[in-house]
């Protein structure tokens, strides 16, 4: 047989010639897979999972390698994670700060913007008991408002206002006084207004802190009397029995009803006599009106109502240590910018000399400035135990007010009102 014939099955070769023929053993390893891995493979996607792990090693990988680079690798990873734990806790902290500090600045705005806060009207079917709001001649949607909210109808101040605006409603106002509930909402006491039922015959409401000026024609205008009979029936205070040059703080703020055929001088004569019940209802003294009325007045142009007895307080001070009053009030009654919208005293006024200005004068003003309540009366009478000799209404919005001791500290919260007002410019500062 030829050697280069193959051998046939069943052949009698044997196993030496069969591995004589292998080749010679290579002391090199042989190269598996030395080609690019198909993409995706299986060992191409082992291959990319070992390289992202390398990745992640060195990403945090510390400098602690480059100051120990004969200590044990799984160490340094320990450190590297470490650290990004602290950076992401940091990261998270501030975050948490930040949002804290957020809505501490601007959380209320945060909170009505995101429709988060108390709703600013009431609830349907919570209207309750009587409530009397007086609308004045001229009176648009704002002093509405306002006279509604502060006779508890509405819940907020702008409720009303801001309703009849975002719903485009156009109404006019009626002057007079009108018997509406207790927590309406903005629509119902809309409703309510327009309905003519509600609208008392023959009846005039006299404002808290009003002044003859301002309630006269409010009277004319709702009774329907001369403005011109009311003046001369106010002109002479002997008529009433009342020793003082001018009605001035006599003319009792409260809701009044007359017979249709009552005169000026009996509108005059009621509400004279309901001041007069005020005063011996509080224990006034025989002779002390006049001085009561005009404490009760001050209080009631200065402050709000949970203040009246710490204003009372102050007055009372500064009368006991000798001090000028120095009530804007008072200088802008004797000016006659009392009802001229602006909460800042004129340098004109406060420099007049008038009997009205404790700016100008020491001790109280020659008479009342305005019609107090019978909260006002009862603070100037009963004045709450403190040392405070200055006030300031901060937040003329709220009615924030803050008492203090000192002239420092006085100016200090002055400066918070001026920065309310910066912030508020067309609130009348």
């Amino acid at each position: 047989m030829p050697d280069s014939e193959t051998p046939k099955r069943g052949s009698s070769n044997t196993s030496d010639d069969l591995f004589a023929n292998l080749p010679e053993p290579s002391h090199q390893a042989p190269r598996v897979n030395s080609a690019p891995p198909t993409p995706g493979s299986r060992r191409a996607r082992r291959e990319a999972s070992a390289s992202s792990a390398d990745s992640l090693d060195d990403l945090f990988e510390t400098s602690a390698e480059h100051v120990d680079s004969a200590g044990p690798r799984k160490k340094k990873r320990r450190t590297g994670c470490l650290v990004a734990l602290i950076i992401v806790l940091v990261l998270i902290g501030s975050a948490v700060a930040g949002g804290f500090w957020a809505m501490n600045t601007y959380g209320d705005k945060i909170s009505d913007f995101m429709g988060w806060g108390d709703s600013k009207d009431w609830e349907p079917g919570m209207a309750s008991g009587e409530a009397l709001v007086t609308i004045r001649e001229g009176d648009t949607g704002s002093p509405v408002s306002a006279a509604l909210h502060e006779a508890g109808v509405t819940k907020t101040k702008n409720v009303f206002y801001d309703y009849i605006v975002d719903e485009n409603v156009a109404v006019t106002f009626y002057p007079g006084v009108y018997t509406l509930q207790k927590k309406m909402t903005a629509a119902a006491a809309l409703e309510a207004l327009d309905d003519p039922a509600n609208k008392m015959e023959n009846t005039v409401g006299i404002a808290e802190g009003g002044t003859i000026d301002s309630s006269l024609p409010v009277i004319s205008e709702t009774i329907g009397i001369p403005l011109e009979e009311l003046e001369a029936a106010v002109a002479d205070p002997s008529v009433y029995g009342v020793d003082a040059d001018t009605l001035e703080g006599w003319l009792f703020p409260a809701v009044y009803t007359f017979d249709p055929d009552a005169d000026a001088k009996q509108i005059i004569q009621k509400m004279v006599d309901r001041t007069r019940q005020s005063l011996d209802s509080a224990g006034v003294a025989a002779g002390d009106e006049q001085r009561v009325l005009t404490i009760a007045s001050i209080i009631q142009r200065e402050g709000r109502f949970d203040d009246f007895p710490k204003v009372s307080r102050v007055i009372q001070n500064r009368l006991d240590t000798g001090m000028k009053l120095q009530m804007d009030s008072t200088s802008q009654f004797g000016y006659g910018e009392l009802h001229a919208g602006s909460l800042s005293t004129s340098k004109e006024a406060q420099h007049d000399d008038n009997p009205w200005n404790t700016y100008v004068h020491e001790g109280l003003p020659v008479g009342p400035i305005a019609n107090p309540s019978d909260a006002a009366i009862d603070a100037a009478l009963h004045p709450v135990d403190g040392p405070w000799i200055y006030f300031v209404t901060i937040n003329p919005s709220t009615g924030e007010t803050v008492f203090t001791t000192n002239l420092a500290d006085h100016e200090a919260a002055t400066e918070t009102w001026r920065a309310w007002c910066r912030e508020n410019p067309n609130q009348g500062c």
